[in-house]
């Protein structure tokens, strides 16, 4: 019996985003004697069929950018790959040109109101496509597109747009990032927080990007794996106040360097035992974010958080230092006159 014969030809497809484009103009070289894997899989399928005497086999479909597998509660790890920095993808398939402000300002209700409008459109997920308002279809370019960043960014990046934060200042807006340099393309996820379903806060209303596209359910607090590797972040462009974070405010009534309360925009010096190991709060965010500003950032490679820890002593110390003090004077403990300094 003659196995029938099929013309190998690759299906056409308009789709303009830079991955179907890149295999449009280098498309994959045939080994002599065999055609486009697809057109194979036909002729084997319709040549056994033929031999058996079965029915002609089903039409298959169409494969997309990638086989994903769908994060389902209690999966392994979320097959989430994500794609690199990049700019926004622009019209005609040309990248557009990013923003001079590197974190606009936005709040809490723009946040959620974005995140929604992937969720309703069910935009489907890919490592390679873009939306049409220029962010790329991965779980990174979905918080990117949230948190009306300038650019698409990865799970790599995105914490340097925010400060660290605890479980008990989550609020909506918020993420839940975890970065795998292991495996940073596989390996990484980021949520958006949507709020705690119940008063015991052990799950939360997630927003987030993954196959087979974007959607909104009740997840366990931090996410269905992985669970003491996801971080909180706050976007650092939120106003500050009601609509926007609980953010670096001055203690009220606290004392500043000369016993006064803080003026001209010194926040007020929150005591030393503030600063010790064990020590918690937004007075170490404040404190770690200003060493940022001041240039010790170098000294924070994951951001400054509200825990006391080693990072900031040593950036402490180095501060310390550039006035001229030595000894016990540089111990790496702010104390009011290192508070005065630092935020004058």
């Amino acid at each position: 019996m003659t196995a029938p014969m099929f013309e190998e030809i690759d299906p056409a497809s308009d789709c303009d985003c830079p991955g179907c484009r890149r295999t449009r103009r280098t498309p994959p070289p045939a080994r002599p004697g065999r055609g486009h894997p697809a057109a194979r899989s036909v002729v084997v399928v319709a040549a056994a069929s033929a031999a058996l005497g079965a029915a002609p086999a089903a039409a298959a479909a169409a494969p997309g950018h990638a086989p994903h597998r769908e994060a389902r509660p209690g999966d392994g790890v979320p097959a989430t790959p994500q794609g690199p920095r990049a700019p926004l993808h622009g019209p005609a398939g040309s990248p557009a040109k990013s923003p001079a402000v590197p974190t606009p300002a936005t709040t809490r209700t723009e946040i959620i109101n974005r995140a929604k409008t992937w969720v309703a459109a069910k935009v489907p997920y890919s490592m390679y496509a873009f939306w049409s308002d220029g962010y790329r279809q991965d779980c990174s370019g979905y918080v990117s597109m949230a948190w009306g960043l300038p650019g698409n960014e990865w799970t790599g990046s995105l914490g340097s747009f925010g400060v660290k934060i605890t479980k008990a200042e989550l609020q909506p807006g918020d993420i839940l990032l975890y970065h795998n340099p292991d495996n940073p393309e596989k390996g990484s996820h980021v949520v958006i927080f949507g709020g705690w379903t119940d008063h015991t806060h052990t799950s939360y209303t997630a927003y987030e990007q993954t196959p087979p596209h974007a959607r909104r359910q009740s997840t366990p607090y931090p996410y269905w794996n992985n669970t003491g590797k996801y971080v909180p972040y706050r976007y650092k462009g939120l106003p500050k106040g009601a609509a926007g974070a609980r953010a670096a405010r001055p203690d009220q009534g606290a004392a500043g360097t000369d016993g006064r309360p803080a003026s001209h925009g010194v926040p007020g010096y929150p005591g030393r035992h503030h600063f010790r190991p064990g020590a918690a709060g937004d007075h170490v965010t404040r404190l770690g974010a200003q060493l940022v500003r001041k240039g010790f950032g170098r000294f924070y490679p994951l951001g400054p958080g509200p825990r006391w820890g080693d990072a900031d002593r040593r950036a402490v110390e180095a501060f310390q230092r550039t006035q001229g003090w030595r000894g016990g004077a540089a111990d790496g403990y702010p104390g009011p006159e290192t508070w005065r300094r630092l935020f004058a």
